[in-house]
């Protein structure tokens, strides 16, 4: 099987490829390739570096291009069975100061993908996406049919390109299936999210910025168990549905700082209030039923194992994050 990857060099679409080629001590995916290409633009968030613990496989191809570029897209796309379509602009804050980067990779870079991926004839076009599509619940889960209602442009953004992909399924047939998933954590992730940011910064001594009350809360998921989950979905979804893919695990932020300073052995006067987010959606979760039931998709990773071991990967692993926090403030 030949599968393309955007956005592969990512946090969570490299997490997607080094399970996809089998990297040593992972899972393989239930549906294993036989060739793999990468697509990334290498924004600040894509490092190639991530995938280093699977560059030397021969049925690795790392391509350097844009997914807006649709002369590459079209070059790029043709003799690949499959395209599991991660790469994204993804940071609410950073969406709030300047939207026009989020609907031009989100929206018209899907647009691009899903426009080649029917021109030649790809197999399955699987869009990856998120909970924040939903907005925000004060009690009870999402389903799948829930109706979208986004907050923030990022989330705005990528609820157009959900409708994008269904469309194209509706309209033209393309064989499409989105998932949608909580929040994630785990290695290689860039610390500008919030678990590396606490934790790089709690490892360097420094202090931890807490929104508003720390009352938001969020379902938590890691990046292994999101891309089992996936890898179920391409393998074995239904074509022109959505699936939730949730870690099980719901805490507010003030808990999950709790946890991290625990982890870190740091106390709570490192932890300082700022004011809260502009549209910050005070709670996300997923009903996962359905990937349950038909797919037979279940949490492996505990949230206090998973955390324990994300935080002993960042304190072996400066070498990769103290450049990126140099380098991006």
């Amino acid at each position: 099987m030949r599968i393309l990857v955007t956005g592969g060099a990512g946090f969570i679409g490299s997490e997607y490829v080094r399970m996809l080629l089998g990297r040593p001590g992972a899972d393989a995916a239930r549906a294993p390739a036989t060739a793999v290409t990468v697509l990334d633009k290498l924004t600040y968030s894509g490092n190639p570096a991530n995938l280093d613990p699977v560059r030397h496989d021969p049925r690795l191809r790392f391509v350097h291009g844009d997914i807006g570029d649709a002369t590459l897209v079209d070059d790029v796309v043709p003799d690949h069975d499959v395209i599991v379509h991660f790469a994204a602009e993804s940071h609410v804050d950073r969406s709030i100061t300047g939207a026009a980067p989020f609907v031009t990779t989100n929206v018209l870079g899907t647009q691009t993908l899903l426009d080649a991926a029917l021109r030649h004839r790809t197999g399955r076009f699987v869009h990856v996406s998120t909970d924040e599509v939903y907005g925000s619940i004060e009690s009870g889960s999402w389903t799948e049919d829930w109706p979208l209602a986004p907050n923030s442009p990022y989330s705005a953004s990528k609820a157009g390109s959900d409708l994008l992909a269904l469309a194209y399924h509706r309209t033209h047939g393309l064989d499409v299936v989105v998932t949608r998933c909580s929040n994630n954590y785990g290695p290689y992730q860039f610390p500008e999210k919030v678990v590396p940011l606490f934790v790089t910064n709690l490892l360097d001594g420094g202090t931890v910025p807490l929104y508003g009350d720390g009352g938001n809360v969020r379902d938590w998921l890691h990046v292994h168990d999101h891309c089992r989950g996936i890898a179920l979905v391409q393998e074995k979804g239904r074509a022109g549905e959505v699936y939730h893919i949730g870690g099980g695990t719901e805490l507010t932020n003030r808990e999950l700082t709790g946890k991290l300073l625990a982890a870190c052995g740091a106390g709570w006067d490192r932890v300082v209030p700022v004011t809260d987010r502009k549209g910050h959606d005070r709670r996300y979760s997923l009903d996962i039923t359905k990937i349950e039931t038909e797919l037979g998709y279940a949490p492996s990773i505990d949230l206090d194992h998973g955390l324990a071991e994300t935080v002993r990967w960042y304190r072996e692993n400066r070498a990769w994050w103290e450049p990126l926090k140099a380098a991006h403030g």
